[in-house]
């Protein structure tokens, strides 16, 4: 008898063959473990996520939702309360000119990836979510140096414990909701300061924006710099892993990028077709649904699974090949509809020049191990540990 469960360590470590289960006979599935519908196939994802009014998020996005974020954030409210945030902060966005944050990026680049000279082993989580953060504290204008109000270990160590999840519990375990408190109270004390002495950063600007005479609340300013930073270190820093791990893994494609940088912004659109780290988001219904020979109910929750839909042959064609010709047009890798993720332009750009300067330092790789840990969420997916023995 079939089962999906996604809080499994086997999901965790390879959903896809589920995934082709579930699309080719199961579409619209009901899994008592997670106790909501798994919708698999790429057109049934799209439609929910370009049908708010049906699919709602303002019971919270994520598979296993944090408390009191529901309703309160970009990613899970709906209109009309969510395209007053997007605008707000869109606002403070276009305040910071991303162009202006490439040379402070690149400059973080070769001083974490440059740190791999000579080094013939290395863990690339390290240095990646090393990078990560970097940029998001230059991006964000959050404490760095002498100012610091915490090192930077502590950062990345509870963005990451946010998103994971507990396997056994199928709920967020008394360590996550810790590290959700710790990153509150860590944005209330650099909002503070900024509030204090305004910047040119995305968090002096949060803080300040206005359209109309609108500004985002004290509450609003905390989410979205509590998410934003969550968002920037573990859906970024999942991002570069599962990158290096496809680049490690098809040695063709990674000679092709390292030959020709050039061709890094459409391997970086078919890594995130072919292995995101967002992989399942969850929406509410509002009615009835009927899909598949099945009937959604009101009120029940429903599993949105981004990494099948990007695998979904009935879109891409030989989706289980990894090809950096693809041009994969319309992934799932950033979501989509109203909830499409703000942060696509730093992203892309990010990850481009880590991944250039990376490849100056450590042109050829492979992975040391076969078998990988798989990091325990029921949203996103990343190595605990990527091994990687230069060459």
């Amino acid at each position: 008898m079939f089962s999906f469960d996604p809080y499994s360590p086997a999901v965790d470590a390879d959903p896809f063959p589920y995934y082709q289960r579930l699309r080719d006979e199961f579409p619209c599935f009901w899994s008592p473990e997670a106790q909501m519908w798994v919708l698999s196939r790429y057109s049934d994802i799209v439609t929910a996520l370009n049908d708010w009014q049906t699919y709602s998020s303002a019971s919270g996005n994520l598979m296993t939702e944090l408390p009191g974020r529901a309703g309160a954030t970009l990613g899970s409210s709906d209109p009309p309360r969510h395209d007053r945030l997007r605008a707000l902060v869109q606002h403070a966005f276009m305040k910071r000119n991303l162009l202006a944050l490439e040379t402070p990026i690149r400059e973080v680049a070769r001083d974490v990836f440059g740190t791999l000279k000579g080094v013939s082993e290395f863990d690339f989580k390290e240095v990646s979510s090393k990078f990560t953060v970097k940029v998001l504290m230059a991006a964000l204008g959050l404490p760095m140096g002498d100012e610091a109000l915490v090192p930077e270990q502590e950062v990345r160590d509870n963005a990451v414990l946010m998103v994971q999840s507990d396997a056994r519990t199928r709920t967020k375990g008394p360590e996550h909701i810790a590290a959700y408190n710790w990153m509150q109270d860590y944005a209330a004390k650099v909002i503070a300061l900024r509030r204090a002495e305004p910047r040119d950063d995305l968090i002096s600007h949060f803080a300040q924006a206005e359209i109309d005479g609108d500004k985002l609340d004290e509450r609003e300013v905390l989410l979205t710099t509590t998410t934003l930073i969550m968002a920037g270190v573990e859906s970024m820093g999942g991002f570069m892993m599962m990158f290096a791990h496809n680049l490690a893994t098809f040695a063709d494609a990674r000679r092709a990028v390292v030959a020709n940088p050039a061709l890094l912004p459409d391997a970086i659109e078919e890594s995130l077709r072919f292995n995101t780290s967002a992989q399942r988001f969850r929406r509410r219904l509002m009615k009835d649904v009927s899909l598949h020979g099945q009937t959604m109910k009101q009120g029940d929750f429903v599993c949105l699974a981004y990494g099948s839909g990007n695998r979904d042959e009935r879109q891409f064609p030989n989706p289980e090949v990894y090809d950096i010709t693809r041009k994969p047009r319309g992934h799932l890798g950033f979501g989509g509809g109203v909830h499409a993720c703000l942060g696509t332009a730093i992203a892309r750009m990010a990850v481009k020049i880590a991944f250039e300067e990376f490849h100056r330092v450590v042109p050829d790789y492979r992975r040391v191990a076969d078998q990988l840990a798989w990091m325990p969420s029921s949203t996103f997916r990343s190595p605990l540990v990527l091994l990687l023995k230069a060459q």
